[in-house]
């Protein structure tokens, strides 16, 4: 067998998890021979792609086992951060439709998982009237301001980002007190995330998790304004309620023209029950990332500041936290490899 017909036997090999022919979504990079041996290889579009060794099957199976497969890692993105000269490559907002579900735990969580599987993460609170991200993550300080030489050789102030375990962190709560109340008019808001965003020293991310404020305020607008986001996660909890609350927040993405990636169910357990969010994600439509449940052990961390430790070996939610991040990887692979994403919005 040539090497033209393997190829072309291995382009034909469908993606289990993005269902499109492996040629038609690029990922056969080579084939050549190279120690009397032929090899394939194979670029995965996220680092946090679940279970490769799928495809390595499916090629075995498809060339009777003569070639060796190769696997890389490339975070494929949307170039989120393009409008307003960032290198980012996907955005990802993770909301809801009232507090108190646990969303800035879950938007922590999948922040250090997608960096587990060997992407650049950064993480920023946009919830500025309650900024929960520094307490969660046991970060405090103001971040510093240094100048770079600008495009036209004049001095451009940038934010620089805190840092935790390795994470980019920028949030409201590093510029306030912790018993300071935050009264803002929509305009000051919007120019804060925009400070937030535009001028911080970011460096090269492939995901930047941005955790929202629950509601459906106008900071959505805001951010679909400035990035051209790769989608939003849904967090809610089980109980009717919640379900309720979380419809308004998938109207309010769809609305502000930013795909919605899927739903996550927090707090499953005997509490708030089980299963709510897979039904409503189901009736929607919409992907089902997964559940986590109503540990104490996830309060506890989150209290000590040791949020990021959710993805330790000793963590109660390590596997299902990093099994919602290789979801939510593979949802934003989908909008990049098929251009499903929603037009740019219109301020009319």
């Amino acid at each position: 067998m040539n090497d033209v017909t393997l190829r072309g036997k291995v382009e034909a090999i469908i993606d289990p998890e993005l269902g499109r022919s492996l040629g038609d979504l690029r990922m056969v990079q080579s084939v050549e021979e190279a120690d009397g041996a032929v090899q394939v290889t194979i670029e995965l579009p996220t680092t946090a792609y679940p279970e490769p060794e799928r495809i390595e099957r499916l090629i075995d199976e498809a060339t009777d086992g003569a070639v060796e497969v190769i696997f890389e890692r490339t975070v494929r993105g949307s170039n989120s951060g393009g409008k307003i000269g960032l290198k980012i490559a996907n955005v990802i907002c993770v909301g809801s439709g009232k507090g108190g579900v646990g969303k800035s735990s879950v938007a922590a969580g999948l922040a250090f998982a997608l960096k587990a599987s060997g992407a650049r993460v950064g993480l920023m609170d946009a919830d500025v009237y309650g900024p929960s991200v520094p307490h969660l993550l046991g970060a405090s300080g103001e971040p510093s301001v240094v100048e770079h030489v600008g495009p036209d050789g004049e001095p451009v102030p940038r934010i620089q980002p805190l840092e935790v375990d390795g994470m980019r962190l920028m949030s409201m709560g590093f510029h306030v007190e912790e018993d300071q109340a935050v009264i803002w008019r929509g305009p000051l808001l919007h120019r804060t995330l925009t400070q937030f965003l535009q001028s911080t020293d970011w460096g090269e991310l492939d995901y930047l998790v941005i955790d929202m404020p629950p509601g459906t305020g106008d900071v959505a607008l805001t951010l679909s304004q400035l990035l051209s986001l790769s989608g939003a996660v849904i967090v809610c909890t089980p109980q009717q309620v919640a379900l309720l609350d979380a419809l308004k927040a998938v109207s309010m993405f769809k609305q502000v023209k930013i795909p919605v990636l899927g739903m996550v169910e927090n707090m499953t357990g005997d509490i708030f029950g089980r299963g709510g969010a897979r039904d409503k994600a189901e009736e929607l439509g919409l992907p089902f990332l997964g559940e986590l449940p109503a540990d104490p052990e996830v309060r506890i961390r989150g209290d000590a500041g040791r949020i990021s430790t959710l993805i330790a070996d000793d963590s109660p939610v390590r596997d299902q936290l990093m099994a919602i991040s290789q979801k939510v990887a593979i949802e934003v692979a989908r909008q990049v490899t098929t251009g499903t994403g929603l037009p740019e919005l219109e301020i009319l």
